[in-house]
Order: structure tokens, then sequence, then C-alpha cells
């Protein structure tokens, strides 16, 4: 049984969350699996003007993270004859009238081509808003109770021009994983959360993990979220751990903790969940930007070998998932920030999570830009 080490086992991984509260997150919690054992540590604060540090076993909104949970309940229902991988996403969800190109693979590595419902940025540098996301700055604040359904969200994408023709380039879009949502509640009759509930959070015994649809509360213990803006040209800071995470649907929405993400992504790669030629489908990486389907496949730098991951950032809060190919070390974190429109927290969040990987994994660069890019 492996045994929680205090922060004088691993000074190196303390520091190096304390750092990260230094550069502005206001609350970091860090798990490390690995030929150690096991060690978790926090810094910062759970709650601005407060003394109390970040719980270790608290509960976090994972933005992207989700991606990962979704891409694999698509493959286990792959798995079980429910679902083809290579068929068109339009047979299984024909009132969309979606491009017969796309199939279902394309909606998990990101090559449909569908516009973004959180917006989308170009390569010429202009935005192309879509529903008020966090990019929104005060209407985002006033709608942050408002409940989107994900057909509503589906249908807005697809009124907007289409970045590229099915499966000619790669582009990050949370439209993908409505879709996926969608797609899997049509086949099986059941709602997301229900399949992940049978598929994924009750073979793992994972109780601190939860698809919240439309409920904005976050369980306790947790840390606080922010976001700033600007009203009649002051800035102001609000707290918003509560929100209904609709807006973001299953590109973001749901909550784990470190040691759910720990157990899920080790018994994903430990393959414990997918059967070999799926888990080797996830972890094939498209040559753009080294996706799968629902993973990054990373190189952790010199010595460092592979690592596969996701990350998450949605509203004050993030997540990050790595583990090694086979399961055998993982490294999951729960952070909190003051989120706002110009995103300035996010070269943080990238310097960061390249600190961290170097740390944990070997020497040498990881992490891409749109693998710490928060869901938006």
């Amino acid at each position: 049984m492996s045994i929680a080490l205090t922060d004088q086992g691993r000074p190196e991984l303390q520091k190096a969350i304390e750092e990260m509260v230094e550069s502005g997150f206001t609350g970091v919690t860090m798990r490390v699996h690995d030929e150690r054992g096991e060690w978790v540590g926090s810094a910062g604060v759970r709650k601005l003007g407060d003394t109390a540090k970040p719980p270790t076993n608290g509960h976090v909104r994972i933005g992207s993270n989700t991606k990962t949970f979704t891409a694999t309940v698509v493959l286990q229902l792959v798995a079980e004859g429910a679902i083809e991988l290579d068929a068109p996403a339009a047979d299984y969800l024909p009132e969309f009238g979606l491009d017969r190109k796309i199939t279902v693979r394309m909606l998990l590595q990101h090559t449909s081509g569908v516009f973004n419902f959180t917006g989308e940025y170009y390569d010429d540098g202009t935005f192309a808003p879509g529903i008020p996301a966090t990019t929104a700055g005060q209407e985002w604040v006033d709608n942050r109770f408002k409940t989107y359904r994900p057909e509503e969200l589906v249908r807005l994408a697809l009124s907007k021009p289409a970045r590229f023709e099915p499966g000619t380039d790669w582009s990050y879009s949370n439209t993908n994983y409505v879709l996926a949502r969608l797609l899997i509640e049509k086949v099986t009759g059941r709602s997301l959360a229900e399949e992940m509930q049978r598929l994924i959070l009750g073979p793992l015994g994972l109780s601190g993990t939860m698809v919240p649809d439309t409920g904005p509360e976050i369980p306790e213990p947790h840390t606080h979220a922010y976001y700033r803006y600007e009203d009649a040209g002051r800035q102001k800071t609000v707290d918003v751990t509560r929100q209904n995470p609709s807006w973001i649907s299953t590109g973001g929405d749901m909550i784990s903790t470190t040691q759910d993400l720990h157990t899920f992504i080790s018994a994903l790669m430990g393959g414990k969940l997918l059967p070999a030629p799926l888990l080797a489908e996830m972890c094939k990486p498209h040559p753009k930007v080294g996706y799968g389907l629902g993973v990054f496949v990373q190189d952790a730098g010199e010595n460092g070998g592979t690592v596969i991951t996701h990350n998450g950032g949605m509203a004050g809060h993030a997540a990050l998932m790595y583990s090694t190919p086979d399961g055998s070390k993982t490294l999951t974190a729960a952070l909190n920030y003051v989120d706002d429109a110009a995103l300035s927290m996010a070269a943080a969040f990238q310097k960061a999570t390249q600190g961290l990987v170097k740390e944990v994994f070997g020497g040498g660069q990881a992490g891409s830009a749109d693998a710490a890019e928060p869901a938006r």
C-alpha cells in the first residue's frame, strides 16, 4: 500500500507548487504517484482573504479533462458494438444535418472542422464569438447561472461556417464533445451521467467525480474560483465557484478530485477500461498537434519518454492529468485562480505545466499551448 508523504519527503515538488502560487494561482493541490510512492501537497489559499490552505482531497471543476472521460465512454460503447468509430456521426444524430464526411473518430480527435461554440480563434488573429463564454467579461458573469441545452449549443455552432473540410485539418472545438455526449445518449437511451456511472465511475469507485449537467454546486471541500471583469470602468473580482456549467457542457463541465483523476488515468492507461486495440487508437497522435482521441500524446523531453495527458481550465478552476503510457506514474493537480476575459493566466498555466512535467517525468520541455488551453 502506498503511503502519503508530507512535503518534507519531496521538497522539490512542494517548491514547484509554491512557485505556481507566486506566479498568480490562488490555490494549488498536486498528487504524484511514482516509484517512490504517493506524494500529496498544497499551496496557496482555499479562499481569497483567508489563510487556510487548499484541501488535498478537494473537488475541482476539471474543464477539458471531461473530454478524456467522454472519449473513454464512446470507445467503451465501440467495444460493446453500440457505436462504430469510423461511421458517419450523422447516422446516429440525423436531426442536425451534419456533413456525412464527419465520423465519430473525427469528433473525438477534433478533426471535424465544426465551429467551436465558445468562440473560434483564427490563424490571422481574429476571433469569432459564440455563446457568452469566459472571454465575454461581464456578460458571462451576468449569465453564469443560465441553462443551455446541448442541442442549443450544437445548433449555434452549426449555424456558423465550418473551419475546414472534415478530416483535412485539426482544430480544438468544444462542439465535438457536445456532439459526442448527444451520440452517447442517443445510442444508449440513457444520460451521459448514467453511462459514465455504469462504465467508469462505478467500476473504479470514483465517488468524488460527477457530471453536474446544470447543477451549480461543487461538493465540499473545495477551493474557490474567481473571475475579474470591468464594470463601469472599474475592475471587479467575483467568486464564481458556484455556476451553471451547462454553458460549456461536455466541453468541460465535470467535477473531480486529484485522487479520482489519478485512479482514472492510471486505470485507463493500465488497460482496465478499454481493450488494447482501442486504447492504441486513443493514443495514436494526430501529426499536427499530437492529439489522439480525447488525449494529448506528448514528449516529456530528454529521458522523459512519452506522457499521455489532458489539461483543462474552466472559469477559475483548472485540473492537470498526466500519465506514463502504462499508467505507472501519474501527476494530477487542481488549480484555482482569478480568470478574466483576456485569459491572462494562460501563460502562467503553460509555464507551470511545463515545469511540473519536467520535474516529475524527466528533463526537457513538455506541453503545448493547445494542451494547456482552458475550456472557454
